[in-house]
């Protein structure tokens, strides 16, 4: 599946497929896209050049699947036969190229398709191969292994592919008689990718973004929710519960744990799924990519780029898939810098708690407070990333290509389903770690070494957050409550608002709002949003960091550093803050 308006770029990899004697099929997908460029490919000459199938496709509204799935399956049962493309390299690799092919077929019993793909990913340092072949010690490759680097072929073969894909896109393009110009697009971007205005426009529209996931539809949305879970279910199930004969233990944690715990975590899920609409919209309509292309200018002053930030976006979902995101970087410092900043990117995660503690604290200015957490994030990670290019000795001198899609008016399925596919982690996570969070601190609040008390102060939870509230004190905690919730976020952000509900014995968010009201002032709350904006990640981004660094000392790291960073920031606003309350 490719670009049709970018095939240069995109049979770059469609090549190394061919080179294979894998069977291909080539989508031209978003071909309507190239129409109105007054551009078009002759597909049969695409065929014969590139030796093997092409269709056109646009995905937007299902066009050409019908067709594609056609050539597929016969592409499948062998009834379209094409050779396995071979590209005449430069003379020194070719030579290079069939002394290897020769002995691996011999002595390895290679086919000689195959022998010659493996050689030129082993020419063009595609390390996946490399390591095949060491450890199928194939001699004839490792041997000359530091010859192919000595000689640059990896540059000479992308050289040759590249005079090969322009050659047959010269050859197979036409003009069409109607040329409808991308005027609109340039026109955008002349301002929204503007060197001074670009970044205040990014600031301005995640601004909207905001308000109206915390303000003008999503809070409205989630005050609903809560009205229904808090009343009519609640009180089913308590008088269910009394009904059939439940014991008040069994019934307190039902109606007290789960229902108030859980619930009150899913009353915010209008407000998470307002603003993933948002995000799909800016990323359908062509936005997002220009976001990362503004963004690369400061980025490239911290000793990163572009592809950098792609990652810190995508961890406004999930910080996870952002650090998974982040194995695209080829240079391993700047892969390691950016895994390690992305924990401070606000994840969708933190948004329950971020939206009661802007209803109690800010209600006036939610979108505003809601987006300084998340612009401090960023902050706080280019600092970082700053500091550590400093210390790893980045230069900062890898490139950044990304593709500009001409803009779209996005469509309602494709937002739908961005929608869904980023918010259905959400709604899982309540029926399994939040469930489980939440079972697992009424339980500890409500038992003690005696067994059952009904005295929560006395509980496993008390004695916790008692022992360690002196070290939150400084940043304007009071309460041991909130402390022992805020050690259930390690296990998962999701949980702490929860957590919150059942420690102080309340029925929904509502009532936490009013809590919070008596605990905590404006200055206290925000530098308690501060702190739950970077402190320790949770246990699986953490996770992720071992698996994507090879080595859990910088999940240590990670999480011993980003405690220290949101303590003394935290520390800061509040201590700085009450000089001027």
């Amino acid at each position: 599946m490719t670009n049709a308006s970018q095939l240069k770029r995109n049979l770059l990899l469609t090549i190394e497929l061919l080179e294979s004697g894998i069977p291909v099929v080539i989508a031209l997908n978003m071909i309507d896209d190239l129409k109105k460029t007054g551009s078009g490919y002759h597909l049969t000459t695409l065929s014969d050049r590139l030796h093997c199938q092409l269709t056109t496709t646009n995905a937007r509204n299902k066009k050409g699947i019908g067709q594609l799935r056609e050539e597929v399956l016969t592409t499948i049962s062998g009834s379209s036969q094409f050779q396995t493309l071979k590209l005449n390299y430069s003379n020194q690799v070719e030579e290079g190229i069939f002394k290897a092919v020769s002995q691996l077929t011999t002595k390895f019993q290679m086919t000689a398709d195959f022998s010659r793909w493996i050689t030129i990913q082993f020419m063009n340092k595609n390390e996946p191969i490399r390591q095949y072949a060491a450890k199928n010690k194939l001699k004839p490759l490792i041997d000359q292994e530091e010859f192919y680097d000595q000689q640059k072929f990896e540059s000479q073969i992308f050289a040759t592919r590249m005079t090969f894909i322009e050659e047959t896109l010269r050859s197979a393009r036409f003009q069409t008689k109607f040329k409808s110009s991308n005027q609109l697009t340039n026109q955008i971007d002349r301002i929204v990718t503007h060197p001074f205005l670009g970044l205040p426009i990014f600031a301005g529209i995640f601004y909207l973004m905001f308000k109206l996931s915390f303000d003008w539809l999503g809070t409205p949305l989630s005050e609903t929710l809560n009205i229904f879970l808090s009343g009519p279910v609640s009180n089913f199930a308590s008088h269910f519960l009394m009904t059939i004969g439940a014991i008040p233990f069994l019934r307190s944690l039902i109606v007290n744990g789960i229902i108030a715990g859980v619930g009150g975590v899913l009353t915010f899920i209008p407000q998470i799924f307002v603003l993933f609409a948002c995000i799909s919209i800016l990323e359908d309509s062509g936005y997002m990519a220009r976001a990362a292309l503004v963004t690369d200018r400061i980025m490239q002053l911290i000793g990163l780029n572009g592809k950098s930030f792609i990652p810190l976006i995508i961890g406004f979902g999930c910080n996870v898939t952002g650090i998974m995101v982040a194995r695209t970087i080829e240079q391993p410092k700047e892969r390691l810098v950016t895994t390690l900043i992305s924990p401070f990117m606000s994840c969708s995660a933190r948004l329950p708690i971020y939206s009661l503690f802007v209803s109690a604290f800010f209600n006036k200015n939610q979108a505003l407070i809601v987006l300084s957490l998340y612009f401090l994030g960023i902050i706080i990670a280019l600092i970082m990333a700053k500091i550590y290019q400093m210390t790893f000795k980045i230069k900062g001198d890898s490139d950044f290509i990304i593709e500009l899609p001409e803009y779209h008016l996005p469509k309602l399925d494709i937002i739908a389903k961005g929608t869904w596919d980023k918010g259905k982690g959400f709604i899982r996570k309540a029926g399994t770690v939040i469930f489980a969070g939440t079972v697992l601190i009424w339980l500890i609040s409500n038992l003690n070494f005696q067994g059952p008390t009904p005295m929560i102060n006395h509980s496993w939870a008390a004695y916790l957050g008692k022992a360690l509230l002196p070290l939150f004190i400084p940043i304007g905690v009071t309460s041991w409550e909130i402390v022992s919730a805020l050690l259930t976020g390690i296990v998962a952000k999701e949980v702490i608002s929860s957590s919150m509900i059942v420690l102080f014995h309340l029925s929904a968010s509502t009532d936490l709002i009013a809590t919070f009201s008596s605990l905590l002032t404006p200055l206290s709350a925000y530098s308690l949003l501060v702190f739950i904006l970077l402190y320790i990640p949770c246990f699986s981004t953490l996770a992720s960091i071992k698996i994507e660094t090879g080595s859990i000392k910088w999940s240590f790291y990670s999480a011993i550093s980003s405690f220290a960073i949101a303590y003394t920031i935290a520390f800061l606003i509040y201590q700085v803050g009450s000089l001027f309350m």
